[in-house]
């Protein structure tokens, strides 16, 4: 079965290439992936599941926070949505609250869109 270890080989190959552009990209996508986890943990009363996977998405959102370079202008609004997400995924987490993962997720995803057409435009 060297597939598996294949995939995870790619995947390590993947990252260790990327751009820093690129990265962030797939901190986004993760952020996303965890939070559509993390609904559907909810819709399935999987506490447990729900708690670890919020707990990703708050751990990338933080990480994304703290490699932010406050001496672009830019970064004081992107600390402020990021500050915003990291409080409401602990609302979130506490009430195991389905409508405000999903006001998250639609946030990230903006988020996400908004990054990719920054790396379009950059490589123009």
């Amino acid at each position: 079965m060297a597939l598996p270890n294949a995939y995870g080989q790619y995947n390590n190959s993947k990252i260790l290439t990327a751009s820093p552009a690129e990265l962030t990209l797939m901190l986004y996508e993760g952020a996303i992936k965890f939070c559509n986890i993390a609904i559907m943990a909810v819709e399935n009363k999987d506490i447990e599941k729900a708690h670890t996977h919020i707990q990703k998405t708050e751990r990338i959102i933080d990480y994304l926070r703290q490699t932010l370079d406050m001496k672009y202008p830019v970064a004081e609004h992107f600390e402020r949505v990021y500050s915003y997400l990291s409080q409401r995924l602990i609302e979130a987490n506490i009430k195991k609250d389905k409508e405000i993962l999903e006001e998250i997720n639609g946030h990230l995803r903006a988020l996400r869109d908004t990054w990719k057409e920054v790396m379009k435009k950059g490589k123009e």
